[in-house]
Parts: C-alpha cells; structure tokens; sequence
C-alpha cells in the first residue's frame, strides 16, 4: 500500500512557510490562448476526514473517521472547461507533436501523451465553451494536468481525495459545506432536482467557504488516487494521517470521483460521499483494448486542477501508468 511519508506532525508544518502574501488568489492564462482560469489559495491545515456513523445517507466506504493534515496548495475555482480542455485534446498546435508521436501516441518532444479521436461525441451534446469538460479518463485528466504544467512552469496536477474532501468542507464538519440538511442545497449544487438533466456553466451557484464552486454537483470529479473502499480502516483514528494518498497504479480502474453531479441525488453530493471509477462506464465503446482517453457512459465526470505550494515527496513526478496494454 502506498501512502504519503509518515513524517511527525510538527515536521510537516515547519515544511509549510505559506504566507498570506505567497498565498494569494490568481490567473492563469494558458500560453498561447484565451483560455484563462482562476486558483484559489488554500490554507494547511487538519480536519476528520469521512463521515460520522450517524450521518444520513452515509456509506460503509467513506469511515472510519480518521484526521488527517493537509499541506497548502491552490484549488481552481470552477471544472475544468472545454475552452481550456480543447487546447490539450483538440488544439491544431499539436499537429505537429502527433505527426511525430510513438505508437502509444507520446510526443516525441515533451513525453506528454495526447488523446486518440473519441469515438462519440465528447460533449454528448451538451455544449462546449465553458461547459465543464466531461467523459474523459483519469488517466486522460492526469495527462492533460502533466501538459498544463509543462505549458505554464507550475505544477498542475489532480488533487488528492483528501486534498478534495479538506478544501470542500471548507473547514465544516457537516454534511455538506454549507450545513446538514439538503433542503438549501438547490442554492449551492445542479444535482438531479434542478439540473433539467444536463451539466451547467460553472460558477452559477454559491461558492463555499473558501470561494470554490460546483464542488457539490455539476460534475463530479476525478482525484489522484486509487479506490479501496477499505482504505479509511488503515489509518489510526487519533494520530494525524499526513497528506494521504492511494497512489494510482497500472490498472484502468477503479479511481476515486468525488463531489456527485447532476445527474446524482443528494446524498452523492455531500463532502464525504465517495465513488469509484467502473469498466462499465465504457461499456458501448467497441474498440478492443478500449479507449484510455475516453468513457462513453462517463457522462456526468469531469475535473479540477490543484497546484501544491510545496509538492509532497511521493507525488513529485508522479504520471498516469496506464496504457492501452492496461488491464481493467
């Protein structure tokens, strides 16, 4: 099992110089385009990571409870669009790079690896533009943060499931980010009861705490690590976990999504709530070894990026490992 380093709590923080003025709210336009987003700084901290055992509608997956120290990095506001994904996926400026890929379609020049033609419509209809991008792996996601960062000199990559759940909760211990009931939900989320059945432009709804939108609905989204429905149950309840992570391995799945979407209830949306990634999620995709791009049920997932003040050790370098060779 890999986790963070068990480094001791006091050693992580003297790590963590975070300063109001280091940490500050910002733009990123992506070289070479419009295309700009915006990072939210987000403080070092610990919180309860999962869900008490009382909690309405939890699952067995998300306890038990267990703390859980969190370095401090920058969250993008909103999912990443199709105006931003496009430029990885789809960009003409990347003719070039492709003409000279290897057979496993890697650039020649930077080793980032470039999506195959989907076999349906990625959007699924739903529109491109500011949309929130959908259907695309994790792998995909992971190779897209690798292309962001190499485009830009930071580093971009998915978060963490706790980085995920510590920046949602935005330092609540409630169901949601917001409170406990669902009944102001419609206020915060595009879930089933208001979505009219399809993924919205982001940041129409109210952000949490700390100025992070649609984490609750729209589109779930993708994290770093692996899926082990029994990984909560490796940490001690008292002693704080440091920075934890299920590092992904050569298997397609299963990967963790995060956040629930608008085509899920409420109770997927709450910030404990967890899912794992399905091989039937590309079930109507005929190619034999199937897509490791693209999902054609996967319609409801997307994601965001996150940018580390200070990368943990075990995440430094860190890409996907799949491969069209991969099993499930």
């Amino acid at each position: 099992m890999l986790v963070s380093p068990g480094v001791a709590l006091t050693e992580a923080r003297s790590e963590w110089p975070a300063s109001a003025e280091e940490m500050q709210r910002y733009v990123e336009t992506i070289p070479g385009s419009k295309a700009r987003f915006e990072m939210v700084p987000i403080p070092a901290g610990a919180f309860a990571m999962g869900s008490p055992e009382k909690e309405p509608g939890r699952a067995n997956d998300e306890g038990p409870q267990h703390q859980v120290t969190i370095r401090a990095f920058w969250m993008q506001a909103l999912e990443v669009t199709w105006d931003e994904y496009d430029l990885f996926a789809f960009s003409k400026d990347l003719a070039k790079d492709r003409a000279i890929s290897t057979p496993d379609n890697r650039s020649a020049a930077d080793a980032v690896t470039y999506p195959t033609p989907p076999y349906a419509d990625e959007s699924f209809g739903y529109g491109k533009g500011k949309q929130p991008a959908i259907s695309m792996t994790q792998h995909a996601a992971m190779e897209y943060c690798r292309w962001l960062s190499a485009k830009t000199g930071k580093t971009y990559r998915l978060p963490t499931e706790a980085e995920w759940e510590y920046a949602c909760r935005a330092g609540t211990k409630t169901a949601y980010s917001f409170g406990d009931g669902a009944r102001t939900l419609g206020e915060y989320a595009w879930y089933t009861d208001n979505s009219d059945s399809a993924p919205h432009v982001g940041g129409k709804k109210k952000p949490n705490a700390w100025g992070l939108y649609d984490l609750h609905g729209n589109v779930a989204e993708w994290c770093i690590d692996r899926y082990d429905k029994d990984f909560y149950g490796t940490f001690k309840t008292r002693d704080p976990a440091i920075a934890p992570v299920l590092l992904p391995t050569e298997r397609r799945y299963p990967h963790v999504v995060r956040g629930g979407s608008w085509d899920d209830d409420a109770g997927l949306l709450r910030s404990a709530a967890r899912r794992s990634s399905r091989a039937d999620w590309s079930k109507r995709d005929p190619q034999r070894p199937q897509s490791i791009w693209w999902h054609t049920e996967a319609i409801m997932v997307g994601f965001r990026v996150v940018r580390p003040f200070e990368e943990q050790e075990n995440l430094k370098g860190l890409r996907s490992k799949i491969t069209r060779q991969s099993p499930d």
